[in-house]
């Protein structure tokens, strides 16, 4: 337990950002020098994975501290059951005001409101027990506002500020976004949590400080936009043809041929499988600038907590909610079961003295999201719900970590019909059928499907996981074992909200 009740929490939650892309974890190519700075005095987690893509699923895992199996948020737009603490709400209990700047992509339990309630319109709002101080979605009217409050002169289509100038486009391009650096989105969030943290005057506080980027569209400001050299970039990691590629399985298949670039590039009409190299660099090259853009606006919230002196009295954590294919695999998104989308990034800065032993290290065990919010509570001296999946990571950060501690990750994926994905139709299966469950530790990846054939990628001879050797019976052995693991885990896993509380003669009683 910490010594002392500390005051301060920066929870940094970036989107879309790969996890492996740090300097600190060999990512040597990009110019980050902030979370360099945040690295090396704290604890960089290299297998650190999420439970869930996309948005709405991965931010409930980390808010809830649940693997999508419990908290049942599978898909944008699917509730999430209000039955459930979270994150906030624990520390409203704690007596802390939880603020927030981003969002959280929550559709509401539609029981606890009117089938009219306009939250059912949009992709997700705001998780409830946040304060909001800033937010983005649902509508992002805040941030138009205050870019037209500063008299840049908006669209019909607000949208299109993030086109590329030079008039439309297609695809992937090098050219700057219609919006100037000091208007985008990345430097309004930064100018809400500043003017939150000002705000406090001294006073203790909790911050989520959520950034959009390097979420797409993939089309980055001067001079962020021409930060990285395509030629720079490392090269895609995929088949030698969408074909090829969308053979290994039928979700493969429909993901290589359903992927748009629209979403992606503002404008871009052509399907992401059909990217040549020199596309995917750019694009690369673009998205490395997205990042830039967020380090030097992280530099300038890590300055205000020196300058205050606030810097050690904050723990902070720098993670995301999902990965990015990034043309990886033919496939744009996040998607699937590739490692490009559930790899993310985790950086605990823990102030404490007990923490100076490990500044600077890399942990090479497997951490997941869930471990977000029970770290988090354990650090302020607050309880962990037994809601919670994860366990405290501070033990990393303190050079003791459990003895016990997993040997594998685990994720899942959803792949219900939406109105803007419909692989339930393509494949043909049964809504509740639409749902796939991945173990993976160092030697092996299995992928188990409701109603697909399971795919086995053996990691040490194929690390990008081309060939799937579920089917080869030199494998049949292995393919049981990790069939039988994942039963394990999903039965140790269960839903135990209630569980732990028993009736006796002598009345209620509570374990943990």
């Amino acid at each position: 337990m910490p010594s002392q009740r500390p005051k301060n929490v920066l929870l940094i939650v970036v989107d879309q950002w790969r996890g492996l892309m740090l300097p600190k974890l060999g990512a040597d190519y990009l110019k980050l020098p902030n979370l360099d700075r945040l690295c090396a005095e704290g604890v960089t987690f290299r297998n650190h994975f999420t439970q869930a893509a996309p948005c709405g699923p991965a931010r409930a895992s980390l808010l809830t501290g649940q693997y999508l199996m419990n908290h049942r948020a599978v898909q944008n737009t699917v509730p999430l059951d209000a039955r459930f603490t979270n994150l906030a709400l624990e520390l409203r209990a704690g007596g802390y005001d939880p603020a927030l700047v981003g969002y959280t992509t929550t559709t509401p339990d539609p029981r606890t409101t009117g089938p009219n309630d306009p939250r059912f319109l949009v992709l997700g709002d705001i998780m409830d027990g946040f304060r909001s101080v800033g937010a983005f979605e649902p509508y992002k009217d805040a941030y138009f506002g205050w870019v037209a409050n500063q008299g840049f002169r908006l669209p019909e289509n607000r949208e299109d500020i993030w086109l590329p100038q030079g008039g439309a486009g297609s695809g992937a391009t090098g050219r700057p976004a219609v919006i100037p650096k000091e208007l985008s989105d990345t430097a309004w969030f930064t100018e809400r949590g500043l003017s939150y943290l000002r705000g406090r005057n001294g006073k203790p506080w909790f911050l989520h400080l959520g950034y959009y980027r390097p979420h797409p569209p993939f089309i980055a400001p001067a001079p962020y936009n021409e930060m990285y050299r395509p030629q720079d970039m490392p090269r895609p990691v995929r088949a030698a043809s969408p074909s090829i590629e969308a053979a290994q399985h039928p979700l493969m298949a429909y993901y290589v041929d359903n992927i748009n670039q629209a979403s992606f590039f503002q404008d871009g009409k052509a399907l992401g499988s059909a990217m040549s190299e020199a596309e995917v660099l750019q694009m690369r090259a673009t998205y490395c600038g997205l990042m830039s853009e967020i380090d030097d606006q992280l530099g300038r919230v890590f300055d205000h907590l020196k300058q205050t002196g606030q810097w050690d009295d904050t723990l902070i954590v720098f993670t995301c909610d999902h990965g990015e294919q990034l043309g990886d695999h033919h496939l744009l998104g996040k998607i699937g079961y590739t490692d490009e989308s559930y790899r993310i990034p985790m950086v605990i800065r823990d102030p404490r003295p007990e923490a100076n032993g490990t500044r600077g290290a890399i942990v090479e065990r497997f951490t997941e999201t869930i471990d977000t919010m029970p770290t988090i509570l354990e650090w302020l001296g607050l309880p962990v719900p037994r809601q919670c999946d994860g366990r405290s990571l501070l033990g990393f950060c303190e050079g003791q970590p459990p003895a016990d501690w997993r040997t594998e990750a685990h994720y899942e994926f959803d792949f219900r019909d939406l109105y803007y994905s419909k692989p339930e139709s393509a494949l043909g299966l049964p809504m509740d059928k639409c749902s796939l469950a991945v173990i993976q530790d160092a030697s092996y990846k299995y992928v188990h499907f409701a109603a697909l054939p399971p795919l086995l990628f053996d990691l040490v001879k194929d690390p990008s996981q081309f060939d799937n050797v579920a089917g080869d019976p030199a494998y049949a052995t292995t393919l049981a074992e990790y069939r039988s693991r994942m039963l394990d885990w999903r039965l140790g896993f269960a839903d135990r909200s209630l569980t732990g509380y028993r009736a006796t003669p002598h009345g209620l009683e509570r374990r943990s």
